[in-house]
């Protein structure tokens, strides 16, 4: 990794050099999380030692928050040089209405299609053949994530699955502990949501009911087992009190909760703490039920931009962004796994090296964001808000919503 490092630094050096003139470049995110802040941090570095300056436009809050903000920017004519969107359909109207810089050169100079592992990150950057984002990182939300503090003053030991878990939680309660830490936000209970039906269900449910559609098997007998279990994750959290993932992983770390179900993520967080991977905390990938992972994460598109040295600029950030050096860096800040299957990843953590054996293994399925639209998105975010706000609406009630919004999904 050093090598890999020594090179880098070497490139961008030589770019610095030769770099016509220095320019600003407003680069538009919503990782503003103290693991998150760091991780970003080091695309920074890099790209001012080419030169140029990295013009941090942290945007607060969530994803959901954050992309309203950037679109309308880029539709309404004030454009940022790079924005962060996930993998998938979320920028796909921008670029059909042309707004977003083709990078296919960029790409093919690279060899980006020859070491970005999966080939299925490219593709949600593709679009008729043209690629039109620079991936950055693989993320999966596949994980239940497990407080050792938690456990050991309850007296237990710390579960080894879904269902131990569930098991362990009246224990937890009587200790005064919350068994389930989860913020009251939509998108992480859609997320618990599809970690639930992936993990406790046979993967190709999972794809007929968000690939293709298919209304009938979400009205199903095995969709309605996840209706239950959502059900009680319902309960298990009803006394997590917070609004924010990152404070839902701080009860995790400071012992207050049992476990979280949240994106590999949250390992930066558990990182700025300073605690130690298998055994300050635990991580179950899978919920210990199912060794798999979805490849979500994160890509940074680039808005169209008259200026000739901005542009040029840009060029320089997207190739950048998938140097060796710079996805060792970002990625072990970050907590999730580098889009470049050739990387050495010496440092990683027990968690960490968990995903890389899995992911190397083939066992992946695409993120929920690549399989359907923002809109039908938001929908089943709004749907999973009211079930764990009102406790009222019955696991059936619920999955006959869901099962409505899915036979009009796009």
């Amino acid at each position: 990794m050093k090598a890999i490092r020594n090179a880098f630094w070497a490139s961008t050096a030589l770019c610095a050099a030769t770099a016509v003139s220095a320019t600003e470049l407003e680069v538009t995110h919503w990782w503003t999380s103290g693991g998150e802040a760091a991780a970003v941090a080091e695309i920074a570095k890099a790209f001012d030692a080419t030169g140029h300056t990295w013009v941090d436009g942290a945007i607060a809050g969530s994803g959901n928050t954050a992309r309203p903000i950037m679109i309308s920017r880029i539709t309404g004519g004030d454009p940022m040089a790079a924005t962060q969107f996930n993998h998938g359909r979320q920028a796909e109207e921008l670029v059909e209405a042309g707004l977003m810089r083709d990078l296919t050169d960029i790409a093919k100079a690279q060899g980006w299609t020859e070491v970005v592992n999966p080939p299925s990150l490219l593709d949600s950057c593709t679009v008729d053949g043209k690629i039109y984002c620079a991936p950055i990182n693989i993320h999966s939300w596949q994980w239940l994530w497990l407080s050792d503090k938690a456990y050991t003053e309850a007296g237990l030991e710390v579960p080894t699955n879904w269902d131990e878990f569930v098991a362990a939680a009246p224990a937890l309660v009587e200790a005064g502990k919350v068994p389930l830490a989860m913020g009251q936000q939509g998108w992480q209970q859609k997320g618990a949501f599809d970690v639930l039906m992936i993990a406790l269900l046979p993967n190709d449910i999972y794809l007929k009911v968000n690939r293709d559609k298919d209304a009938e098997v979400a009205a199903g007998p095995e969709v309605a087992k996840i209706f239950e279990a959502i059900s009680i994750a319902r309960d298990l959290s009803k006394d997590s009190n917070v609004q924010d993932w990152n404070q839902a992983t701080n009860m995790v770390i400071t012992g207050q909760a049992g476990g979280q179900i949240m994106g590999d993520w949250a390992q930066g967080e558990f990182a700025v703490a300073g605690l130690t991977a298998g055994e300050d905390y635990h991580c179950l990938p899978g919920l210990g039920s199912k060794e798999i992972l979805t490849t979500g994460g994160d890509a940074f598109y680039f808005p169209v931009l008259k200026d000739e040295e901005e542009s040029a600029a840009q060029a320089e950030l997207a190739a950048l962004m998938l140097e060796p050096a710079v996805q060792v860096a970002f990625n072990l800040k970050k907590g999730s796994l580098p889009v470049r299957g050739d990387v050495d990843l010496e440092a990683a953590n027990d968690c960490m090296n968990k995903g890389l054996k899995i992911l190397s293994g083939g066992d992946s399925l695409p993120d929920i964001n690549q399989l359907i639209s923002s809109d039908t998105r938001t929908q089943l975010e709004d749907l999973l808000v009211e079930f764990f706000a009102d406790t009222s609406i019955t696991p059936q009630e619920a999955q006959e919503r869901f099962a409505d919004i899915i036979a009009d999904a796009d």
